[in-house]
């Protein structure tokens, strides 16, 4: 609240959340799947305007701190949109170089429409275990598991909630994780005390999705049936040169994740790799693509990896589905993305500088007065701020701060918030279309957020655990009289 002339009242600091609300609701109900394309971006700049409009007339606050605030919020989302713009690259060369075709042509042979939604919820989640990232898991593995999917008749919506389901519980759970290792640190408790005392309410949850996927697996109608999946695997082996070999390139890009080399430089050595791979493994696919009839196959090469890397390409078979799956955007394809991310980081900017989103938290935390009611504050904060900042990271940051001497005057270890945070912050931000992680997944996997949300049951069910175990008061750690005092001395100082 630096700058501030006076501090926002928590009615003015609910008029652009209210606004927010009432305008996105017209605009889901007028665009519906749609408003990704451009008009949820133009609600949240509206939005934001009105946020400043509060700031400068009301709380006195000049542009130049607001503007700060903007550029400081949209600096803090450049590292989510350079990966995003990378996994596009990646998504183009990896369908150019056959190693997504080969993914789905693999996949057909092993999986069966009664068991796939586990096994796409499952192998998501060891991948995510193993990388850290639920959006290079769902951006790899998720993208293949999608199409597979599709083949054996899936809407995409069930398939791609059983994949974020199965990711997003890795990307919790795992020591690689970037949020894993924030919320403890937020906290004040270490990274493996705070995933020892995650798994009390996470194992319960992803065995409740597994049995829900389980149910649905042998329940729906999936409309695939052996002669359709064998013509797609028919038609992709027609069109692509498949083969075993193609694999080393997802296998090197999750060993260099696993490795901790960072995901930018990771995701950009796979993009460029997938490219190499399509220029020795699918000439006959290098040569459509380019279109160049003629000239040498270094330029057709050439062109072709370019415009895997940057645009729309795309595939064309004898089949239609297989024709769904066989086209992706590139770099392009992830821009109304990256513009809804840049809308929504304006919005949270001018709402963190400004103080209003700081009020509307202390009203929350004013009503906290059991256990129970304390946790449910914590993650109804939690989505709060994934709802209004649009980032995962302040959504954990923000509260963090905020809890983290309440929980110690109450005699709640580090581990009892941090696990809060990731049960709330970390898994309802895919959930959200302007966040940048709904944003994203929705953008990669090519289906709406609101979409894949109702069935996204991890992700869901999460929140409500952390909450259903505080009001019981379950696996609750709680300090010694002795380290009590110590506390009481420390927020003395």
């Amino acid at each position: 609240m630096t700058n501030l002339q006076r501090k926002p009242s928590l009615g003015e600091a609910l008029v652009p959340i209210i606004f927010l609300i009432l305008l996105l609701v017209i605009n889901i109900r007028i665009f519906g799947t749609d408003s990704l394309s451009g008009s949820n971006q133009m609600v949240l700049i509206i939005s934001s305007a009105v946020a400043g409009l509060v700031a400068i007339l009301r709380l006195k606050i000049g542009w130049e701190p607001l503007q700060e605030g903007i550029v400081n919020s949209i600096g803090a989302a450049m590292p989510s949109i350079l990966i995003l713009l990378l996994i596009g690259a990646l998504a183009g060369t990896w369908l150019l170089s056959g190693i997504v075709p080969a993914m789905i042509y693999y996949g057909l042979q092993i999986l069966s429409p009664g068991i796939f939604l586990i096994a796409a919820c499952v192998v998501s989640a060891i991948v995510s275990i193993a990388t850290g990232s639920s959006w290079t898991t769902v951006a790899t593995v998720g993208v293949a598991l999608l199409g597979i999917g599709k083949a054996l008749g899936f809407e995409e919506g069930v398939i791609a909630g059983a994949i974020i389901s199965g990711a997003y519980f890795g990307d919790k759970m795992s020591p690689l994780s970037d949020t894993t290792n924030l919320a403890p640190a937020m906290a004040g408790t270490d990274l493996f005390t705070h995933i020892r005392h995650m798994t009390k309410t996470t194992t319960p949850s992803i065995l409740i999705t597994l049995g829900i996927f389980g149910v649905m697996g042998y329940t729906i109608s999936a409309e695939g049936s052996v002669d359709q999946v064998k013509g797609i695997s028919e038609v992709i082996s027609d069109k692509f040169n498949i083969s075993g070999w193609l694999f080393i390139v997802p296998v090197l890009v999750l060993g260099m994740i696993v490795k901790k080399v960072p995901a930018v430089p990771a995701l950009l050595a796979g993009a460029l790799l997938g490219g190499v791979f399509a220029v020795i493994f699918q000439p006959q696919i290098i040569q459509t693509i380019a279109d160049e009839a003629g000239t040498d196959y270094a330029y057709q090469s050439f062109k072709a990896v370019m415009m895997a890397l940057y645009g729309d390409i795309s595939v064309v078979t004898s089949n239609e589905m297989v024709n769904d799956l066989l086209s992706t955007g590139g770099m392009a394809g992830m821009l109304n993305t990256i513009w809804l991310i840049i809308s929504a980081m304006i919005f949270g900017g001018i709402m963190e500088k400004s103080g209003m989103l700081i009020v509307i938290a202390e009203a929350v935390i004013a009503k906290v007065h059991s256990l129970g009611s304390l946790i449910a504050s914590t993650a109804a904060t939690c989505v709060f701020f994934n709802l209004t900042t649009s980032d995962q990271y302040l959504a954990i940051l923000v509260p963090g701060r905020m809890y983290a001497d309440i929980y110690k005057k109450r005699g709640l270890k580090g581990e009892n918030l941090s696990r809060t945070l990731e049960d709330s912050a970390t898994v309802t931000s895919v959930l959200v279309p302007w966040n940048t992680c709904g944003a994203t997944q929705a953008s990669v996997l090519g289906v709406a957020t609101m979409t894949y949300a109702p069935y996204c049951f991890f992700n869901i069910i999460s929140p409500f655990m952390t909450i259903l175990y505080g009001y019981l008061k379950m696996g609750i750690n709680y300090y010694t009289e002795e380290e009590m005092r110590e506390i009481q001395k420390e927020l003395a100082v």
